[in-house]
């Protein structure tokens, strides 16, 4: 009942503010500067009299007009009265106005729920979880976290929700919580590291690859840590390595694991990306740069200075290899060249489209090395 009141009220407040100027009379000029006109007037024709009768001087006449002329320009002009706009025009006016709330609450009357009951927040969060939306229920765990916010079991129920409704910032926090008050599982820090990395647009950053190795030293066959710690190789260009990874992951799920399909899918997207990269020109490998680091000055800078040639003239040809980028980009870090590595990460993240989900996983392969997202 307090809501249609309320909203009844709002209403009248809305036509009134809009009735009002439309039903006013046209306020008549105030006329106190048409009369200090006239004064400063018969003040002018004074000192003309005084001044051929010679009661004044030439000075002292021309200094008595200035200053009359100075207030005759502060009083200004008269204000001018807009006219009043026709009555037929305040009549249509007036009709329009009144017509929109009419018209607002006899639709709502018959398209929608004027006998629907109120359902206040409280009352929803009190009500039979089996009967709550997956909303309602967050909600309820948050006020109750609110309060006890110590409660080891509500974060560690709320964290993987979070995830599953697409709040990883807030899972990630939740994960840390649950660790923090009820101790580190392999599943709570499999979870952490699943989160932070959703949280980073699906990259694997060093501090998700350390929760998963975590992960895996209090369960060495957790499958989602295997599963990351592959992905994380297939970022750093290892393919081989990463499908040798989901490989030996496959072979040790039982046959109705949910990660199996995700892992063939896997193993297939890095074969195929295998196969075509066999046919093209190869930039320098990580066993190559870590080879080169180790070489005199002028033997690594000219053998560094082909194979990174080669990789951007190909990636000037095929400019949407994002693998190929993230080779170039962590060459060049690695070796040092901070500018250069900036420069290629810029231009590959144009050439791949900024929007694209390939130029967000390149801005976050650069963040994980230390290099400022680009524009």
């Amino acid at each position: 009942m307090l809501f249609w009141v309320v909203a009844a009220l709002l209403t009248l407040a809305a036509c009134l503010a809009v009735l009002l100027p439309l039903v006013r009379r046209p306020s008549v000029a105030d006329s106190g500067g048409s009369h200090d006109l006239e004064v400063y007037r018969d003040q002018l024709g004074e000192v003309e009299r005084d001044a051929s009768r010679g009661l004044i001087g030439a000075v002292e006449a021309e200094q008595a007009r200035a200053e009359i002329g100075r207030r005759i320009l502060r009083v200004g002009t008269p204000e001018v009265v807009p006219a009043s706009p026709p009555p037929a025009m305040r009549a249509a006016g007036m009709a329009a106005v009144l017509a929109v709330p009419l018209v607002a609450w006899g639709l709502y009357a018959f398209l929608g729920s004027p006998d629907l009951p109120s359902q206040p927040l409280q009352e929803r969060l009190a009500k039979n979880p089996a009967d709550s939306s997956v909303d309602e229920l967050v909600a309820r765990a948050e006020a109750f976290l609110s309060a006890n916010p110590k409660d080891g079991r509500g974060w560690d129920v709320l964290a993987p929700i979070y995830l599953r409704i697409g709040r990883a910032g807030d899972a990630v926090i939740a994960y840390r919580n649950t660790i923090a008050i009820n101790g580190a599982t392999a599943a709570r820090e499999s979870g952490l590291g699943e989160a932070i990395a959703v949280a980073a647009g699906g990259m694997v950053s060093a501090e998700a690859e350390a929760a998963f190795k975590r992960a895996l030293a209090l369960e060495a066959g957790n499958a989602k840590a295997h599963f990351y710690l592959a992905s994380a190789l297939v970022q750093e260009g290892k393919l081989d390595e990463a499908a040798n990874a989901w490989r030996a992951m496959l072979g040790a799920l039982p046959a109705d694991s949910p990660w199996r399909s995700p892992t063939e899918q896997a193993i297939a997207e890095a074969e195929r990306r295998m196969t075509v990269a066999a046919g093209e020109p190869k930039g320098p490998s990580q066993d190559e740069i870590d080879a080169a680091a180790n070489m005199s000055a002028q033997d690594r800078a000219a053998m560094i200075e082909t194979m990174v040639a080669q990789l951007d003239e190909r990636l000037r040809a095929n400019p949407q290899d994002a693998e190929g980028w993230r080779r170039l980009v962590r060459s060049h870090q690695v070796l040092g060249n901070a500018d250069a590595a900036r420069d290629a990460l810029q231009r590959g993240v144009a050439a791949l489209g900024t929007e694209s989900e390939e130029a967000r996983g390149l801005q976050a392969f650069g963040a994980s090395l230390g290099l400022a997202k680009t524009e």
